[in-house]
């Protein structure tokens, strides 16, 4: 369209038509120009829209603020059989809350109704699992039980996909796991249950990862899959399993299936696989400033407590996990100038005296109790973290004291945890020696971090209180370090 008036003056035919041509295209280029102008416009709002959609997309559920994850939001899928739950009920009993808590422990058979009706009411529902006679299963020297473990996530998710009750999160264990119920919630707290997550923690041994995968997520530590994520790997695990028949375990399934979608492991260091044997203090006292989220293998290690049980030394540490489960086994290192002392509080389990100077990096080290799960040297006996030597002669170690007690004043909500020195036949020099300590007395209060400050978690520190040396008993305070405060022996 020309935007200009027509002139009605009258020409001859030789002034005309030249009139005529620069006039049409004039007319020509201006609306050439009118439809680029107008692509143009069409053009950007095409794209404001297109990137409005696009971030509304990124920006959608994820990005929406949600409540801390509750025991309540976690279903569990225990994987047990006729032979083994007997044996083990009793250590699911001890963190199962039947009052808040879904999900089923997986049997290859039924239990008889003996079995079956002792102590129900405390313990999971038992589910006897589907048949698996029909995948294959080619490794060698391994048990064919593996695909029924690793079907449990199958069978969970379809049991529970459709629950009234909101599910954010699938979590798998052997009945030999331990769960810390409390902190396995917080910890999954800071993941978005509606984006794909799997999240555990590998195994304690170079070999064992080696063989299996570094970035595996060991079943008997715990895993736990999204609900987002679940979900989907339910659809397509029985198809996906066909393809790894010559895989060892369900956790090396589990594995394989969440690769094929694309999802790598989340690592949180509060699973603890425990592939090793013997004493087990010196991984304990040196945890993570992460979550105790785990224990596996208990039976295989010796008791956490002197004069105790297997069964009673992890019933006895719960009494201390029932009252601030955040702090439990959290270390803070404090120092007694006059001695030069380095005084180490695994808070719930232990305080460990070295009557000598010693900076935090060589105190988290992990004093070497324990030994490999299988003892072949080589490869077998590497770690995947730093080792410190624990002395053979016992009189030549830290003096450790074992926690008796811990109660809780219903005042200022001040919590008092009392260890008691684990007797060893040593002749000590009764004015200088830690030995001189018959016991530790421990003052802190419940342990309740926000979410940012587990995912940046900073380690507590400590004080010996003034005059609380003299004598036979000494008392330690646990606070909130200072912002510019380290940890070292000051002058």
């Amino acid at each position: 369209m020309c935007l200009f008036r027509p002139v009605w003056k009258a020409y001859s035919s030789s002034s005309y038509s030249p009139l005529f041509s620069t006039r049409m295209m004039n007319c020509m280029l201006l609306s050439v120009l009118f439809s680029f102008v107008y692509l143009l416009a069409s053009l950007s709002i095409s794209m404001l829209q297109s990137k409005d959609n696009i971030n509304s997309y990124f920006s959608s559920s994820q990005d929406q603020p949600q409540s801390l994850t509750e025991i309540d939001h976690i279903v569990f899928g225990i994987g047990s059989s006729l032979n083994s739950w007997p044996a083990r009920r009793d250590y699911v009993k001890l963190w199962w809350d039947t009052q808040r808590m879904r999900g089923c422990v997986f049997v290859d058979q039924p239990l008889s109704a003996l079995e079956n009706n002792t102590d129900s009411h405390l313990l999971p529902p038992i589910c006897v699992s589907e048949d698996t006679s029909r995948f294959r299963y080619t490794c060698a020297g391994g048990d064919r039980r593996a695909i029924r473990i690793a079907r449990c996530v199958l069978e969970t998710v379809r049991m529970f996909n459709t629950s009234a009750h909101e599910v954010r999160w699938y979590v798998f264990g052997d009945d030999d796991t331990i769960f810390i119920p409390k902190n396995l919630a917080r910890t999954l707290s800071k993941y978005d249950h509606r984006s794909w997550y799997y999240i555990g923690a590998a195994s304690e041994i170079y070999e064992s990862n080696r063989v299996f995968g570094n970035d595996m997520a060991f079943g008997g530590g715990g895993i736990a899959l999204s609900s987002s994520l679940a979900n989907v790997l339910a659809k397509i695990f029985d198809s996906c399993i066909e393809r790894y028949p010559y895989l060892y375990g369900g956790d090396s399934r589990i594995h394989a299936c969440v690769l094929e979608l694309g999802v790598g492991l989340s690592h949180e260091p509060g699973f603890h696989q425990f592939d090793l044997n013997g004493n087990a203090l010196g991984i304990l006292t040196s945890h993570s400033t992460r979550p105790l989220v785990s224990l596996h293998h208990m039976s295989h290690l010796d008791p956490l407590f002197p004069n105790s049980t297997t069964f009673s030394a992890v019933q006895h540490l719960f009494s201390a996990v029932e009252l601030d489960p955040l702090r439990i086994l959290q270390l803070s290192v404090c120092y007694d100038r006059r001695y030069s002392w380095t005084i180490s509080v695994s808070w719930g389990y232990t305080v460990q005296i070295e009557s000598r100077h010693m900076f935090v990096r060589d105190v988290l080290r992990t004093q070497q109790t324990f030994r490999p799960w299988q003892n072949f040297g080589g490869l077998a006996s590497v770690y995947t973290f730093n080792t410190r030597e624990f002395n053979p002669d016992p009189c030549k170690r830290p003096v450790t004291f074992f926690m008796e007690y811990v109660s809780s004043h219903p005042g200022d909500g001040t919590i008092k945890s009392v260890y008691k020195q684990a007797y060893e036949n040593c002749t000590y020099d009764p004015t200088s020696s830690p030995r001189k300590i018959e016991e530790i007395r421990v003052f802190s209060t419940r342990l309740d971090p926000h979410i940012r400050h587990l995912k940046a978690p900073r380690r507590q520190c400590c004080d010996i209180l003034h005059n609380s040396t003299e004598g036979k008993v000494m008392e330690i305070a646990i606070r909130e370090c200072k912002e510019d405060e380290f940890i070292y022996m000051q002058p």
